[in-house]
C-alpha cells in the first residue's frame, strides 16, 4: 500500500497518507485495533531499556493510540510524559502523566497534564506521523512542533508511531528534518542503525 507517484509536495503527501489512515483504521478489525499498541516490542525494549522518561502522546482520531504504551512502559520503570504546546512559533515541553491523570484544555484545540513540578527531559520522544518512508522520515502535521523538539533534544531517540497503510515511497526531507531512529507500525518495527 505504498505511494507510487512522483510528487514531493508534503501538502499532497499529508493528505494521500490521512486518507489511507482513515480507510485503514475504518476497514481494520475492532479487537485488533484494541490490542494494537499495547506491548512494547522487545527489540525497542532493549534499545530504550536505560530511558527515564519517555514522551506518548495522545491519539487523536485515527492516529496510532501511543497512549496505550504507557502501561508496559511504566512497568519497566519509566517516567511516561506527554507534550504541552506552549505557543503557534512550535514550541512545546513535556509533562509527566500517567493514564489516571485528568488533562487539562490547553492552546490550540490541545489537553495536556497539570504542569505539577513543571515539565521533565524525554530521553526518547515517540511522535505521532502523517506518513513515513523506509529511510526513517517522518511526515508530521506541518506545525514543526516535534522538529524542534528533536533540534532541542538531540541525545533523545526519536521514535516515529503509526499505522503501516501512513507508509509512502519517499516523504520529501527538508534541511531541517531530522530522520527517525525507529518507527512502530502495528505489524513491525523499522529500525535505523543502532547508535
Amino acid at each position: 500500500m505504498r505511494d507510487n507517484s512522483d510528487s514531493t509536495d508534503k501538502q499532497t503527501l499529508r493528505t494521500l497518507a490521512r486518507d489511507r489512515r482513515s480507510a485503514f483504521v475504518t476497514m481494520l478489525d475492532p479487537l485488533a485495533h484494541r490490542l494494537a499498541f499495547k506491548v512494547v516490542p522487545s527489540p525497542l525494549a532493549r534499545r530504550i531499556a536505560g530511558a527515564q522518561v519517555v514522551a506518548l502522546y495522545m491519539g487523536l482520531d485515527d492516529e496510532a493510540p501511543a497512549q496505550r504504551l504507557a502501561a508496559p512502559l511504566i512497568a519497566m520503570g519509566m517516567t511516561v510524559a506527554l507534550p504541552r504546546v506552549l505557543d503557534r512559533l512550535g514550541s512545546m515541553d513535556f509533562l509527566p502523566w500517567t493514564p489516571d491523570d485528568i488533562l487539562v484544555p490547553g492552546p490550540f484545540r490541545t489537553n495536556h497534564p497539570h504542569v505539577g513540578d513543571g515539565p521533565v527531559t524525554p530521553d526518547v520522544i515517540i511522535a505521532p506521523m502523517v506518513g513515513f518512508d523506509r529511510n526513517l522520515n517522518r511526515l508530521g502535521q506541518g506545525g514543526g512542533y516535534y522538529d524542534r523538539s528533536f533540534a532541542r533534544l538531540p541525545d533523545a531517540l526519536r521514535i516515529g508511531l503509526a499505522w503501516s497503510a501512513q507508509e509512502l515511497d519517499a516523504v520529501p526531507a527538508d534541511p531541517w528534518d531530522l530522520p527517525l531512529d525507529m518507527i512502530l507500525t502495528e505489524v513491525e518495527l523499522i529500525e535505523g542503525s543502532a547508535p
